[in-house]
C-alpha cells in the first residue's frame, strides 16, 4: 500500500523534490520504483537492461520519483541504442535534485558501480547509496567492498520484501522537509489578486471599476483619455461559497498607437500602463461590444502574455448589443445567446494563440456581470498556481510528439527527453532536448498548443526552457 510520509501536508506544492534511481543493469532499481510508488509502473524482470525510457511518478506531494535505465553496455550488438538510453539518464540526473545510487548487496561492488560512482561526483548532487538484494541473508552480504565508493555506508534493503523501506523515506521526508519551502500562513494568503484592466481608451475599464466598488472611485467620461495614470483600488470579494478573496483593481489609460502620442502626459501614461500589466497577476483586455476586436487589441494581448500574466477578455458595454438585437438590427441572429456564441467565436479566430481564451459578457448594467468577472479571475489564478504532475507532463508531450513527429532537419529529428516544470506565474517548463536548432517555431506553437487543451490552461501563460544535450567531443 501507498504511503505518504507524514508532515508534508504542510509543504508549499510549488516546488518539488526530484529523486532519481541509478546504477548498473539489474540492481532492482525498477523494482524499488515499483514499491516506492506503491504499484506496478516499471517493467521488472531477471533480464538486464529491461528499462529504456526514464519513468516518473510522484510518489507523495511534492516529490517526483526517476526510474532510470540500466548504465552499462550489455553487448557491442546494443551499443547503439543503449548509447540513448545513457543519454536519457544524463539529462533525468541534470534534472534530478538528489541521486540514489542502487547497487547489489549479494554481489559487492564490481568495476562497473566505481565507474557510476565517479561519474554522479561530476553531476554535483548529493548521493545515497542503497545496497539492495539485502534477503539473501547476512552471511552473503558483501556489504564492506561498497566503502570503496567513497559515498559513506549504505542503506540496506530488499526492494523485493520491503526491507529497509521504513528507513528510506524517513529519509525522503527529510530531505523533502529541507527542500521545500513552508506554505505561509499569512502573508501569502493575504496577498490580494492584482487585476489590471486595460484596453483601448473609452471602452469602459473604469465604469468597471466603479461597478465592481460599488462606488465612484475612477472618474469615468465620454471623453476619450479620461484616465492617465494607473490607479490601485482594493477590494475584498465574498464568493457565492462564502471566501473573502481581496483583490488589487489597477486602472489604466487607454493604449494608443504610438504614432498618436502626441503629448507627453501620453507617453507617460503608456509607460504607467505597461507597469501595472507588469505588476498585474492577471490582465482584463477590455473591448467595446459593438467595435469587436481591433489590431490594437490583438498586440496587446500578445504583449500580456509575453509578460507572463494571464488574460480574460471582457466584451464590455454589452447591454447595447442586446438592445441592438431587440430592436432588429442583428438580422442574422434569432437570439443573444447565438449571437453572444458567434461573437465568441469570431474573437478567439483573431487570437489562433488562444483557441480556448475565456471570453466574458459584461455590462455595468447586468446584475451580477461585474461580479463574474471576480470569480473567473480568482478561478484562473488558482490555475496559474498549480502543479503540473511530472509523469502526466512527460506522458502528454510523449503523445503529442507521436500523433505528430518533429520533421526531419538536416537528416535528424528533435527529441525530448523529460520534462518538468520549474515555477509558476508564469508556467515554466525546463525541456531536455537533443538539439534546440531542429525544434521549428511551428512545431513549438503544436506542443504549446496541446499541453494547453491537456491541462485546461486556456489563458495561462507558458515559458519554455530548451535544455540541449552536451555536444561530445571528437575525439
Amino acid at each position: 500500500m501507498k504511503r505518504s510520509p507524514p508532515n508534508l501536508t504542510t509543504l508549499s506544492r510549488k516546488d518539488s523534490l526530484r529523486l532519481i534511481l541509478v546504477g548498473r543493469p539489474n540492481v532492482g532499481k525498477s523494482r524499488l520504483f515499483n514499491r516506492l510508488c506503491g504499484r506496478r509502473l516499471a517493467i521488472v524482470h531477471d533480464q538486464a537492461g529491461v528499462t529504456r525510457d526514464v519513468l516518473a511518478e510522484e510518489i507523495s506531494p511534492g516529490i517526483v520519483l526517476l526510474d532510470s535505465g540500466g548504465i552499462g553496455l550489455v553487448s557491442d550488438e546494443e551499443a547503439v541504442l543503449l548509447r540513448a538510453v545513457e543519454e536519457q539518464v544524463d539529462f533525468a540526473i541534470a534534472a534530478a535534485d538528489r541521486i540514489l545510487l542502487v547497487v547489489d548487496a549479494s554481489v559487492g561492488c564490481l568495476p562497473l558501480d566505481f565507474e557510476i560512482a565517479q561519474k554522479l561526483r561530476r553531476a554535483g548532487k548529493p548521493i545515497l547509496l542503497l545496497a539492495n538484494k539485502a534477503d539473501v541473508g547476512e552471511r552473503r552480504l558483501r556489504l564492506d567492498s561498497f566503502h570503496a565508493l567513497g559515498l559513506g555506508p549504505p542503506l540496506v534493503l530488499s526492494a523485493e520484501h520491503g526491507q529497509g523501506e521504513e528507513a528510506l523515506r524517513r529519509e525522503i521526508e527529510t530531505w523533502a522537509q529541507e527542500r521545500l519551502r513552508p506554505l505561509p500562513e499569512t502573508d501569502e494568503e493575504r496577498k490580494p489578486i492584482a487585476l489590471c484592466f486595460a484596453g483601448r481608451p473609452n471602452v469602459g475599464k473604469s465604469s468597471l471599476i466603479n461597478a465592481l466598488l460599488r462606488e465612484k472611485r475612477a472618474v469615468v467620461s465620454p471623453v476619450s483619455g479620461t484616465t492617465r495614470d494607473a490607479v490601485a483600488y482594493r477590494l475584498d470579494f465574498s464568493s457565492a461559497g462564502g471566501r473573502i478573496f481581496q483583490f488589487r483593481l489597477l486602472d489604466t489609460a487607454g493604449v494608443r498607437a504610438k504614432k498618436k502620442l502626441a503629448l507627453p502626459v501620453d507617453y507617460f501614461s503608456q509607460v504607467r500602463t505597461e507597469r501595472a500589466m507588469a505588476e498585474a497577476d492577471i490582465v482584463f483586455l477590455v473591448i467595446d461590444a459593438l467595435g469587436g476586436l481591433t489590431r490594437s487589441d490583438q498586440l496587446l494581448a500578445a504583449r500580456v502574455l509575453e509578460a507572463g500574466r494571464g488574460l480574460l477578455l471582457v466584451v464590455h458595454k454589452w447591454d447595447l448589443a442586446e438592445a441592438a438585437l431587440r430592436e432588429g438590427k442583428l438580422e442574422n441572429y434569432g437570439t443573444l445567446g447565438d449571437f453572444q456564441r458567434d461573437f465568441a467565436r469570431a474573437v478567439r479566430r483573431e487570437l489562433p494563440s488562444l483557441p480556448c481564451l475565456p471570453v466574458l459578457f459584461s455590462s455595468i448594467h447586468m446584475a451580477g456581470g461585474a461580479e463574474l468577472l471576480l470569480e473567473e479571475a480568482q478561478r484562473l489564478h488558482a490555475l496559474m498556481a498549480q502543479s503540473l504532475p511530472t509523469g502526466p507532463l512527460n506522458r502528454a508531450l510523449q503523445r503529442l510528439m507521436e500523433a505528430h513527429p518533429p520533421a526531419l532537419a538536416v537528416g535528424r529529428r528533435f527529441k525530448v527527453y523529460y520534462a518538468t516544470q520549474t515555477g509558476n506565474f508564469p508556467f515554466r517548463l525546463k525541456i531536455f532536448c537533443n538539439r534546440r536548432e531542429r525544434l521549428a517555431d511551428s512545431y513549438q506553437r503544436y506542443l504549446e498548443k496541446g499541453l494547453r487543451k491537456r491541462f485546461h490552461l486556456e489563458a495561462c501563460p507558458l515559458r519554455f526552457e530548451w535544455v540541449e544535450k552536451e555536444r561530445r567531443p571528437y575525439p
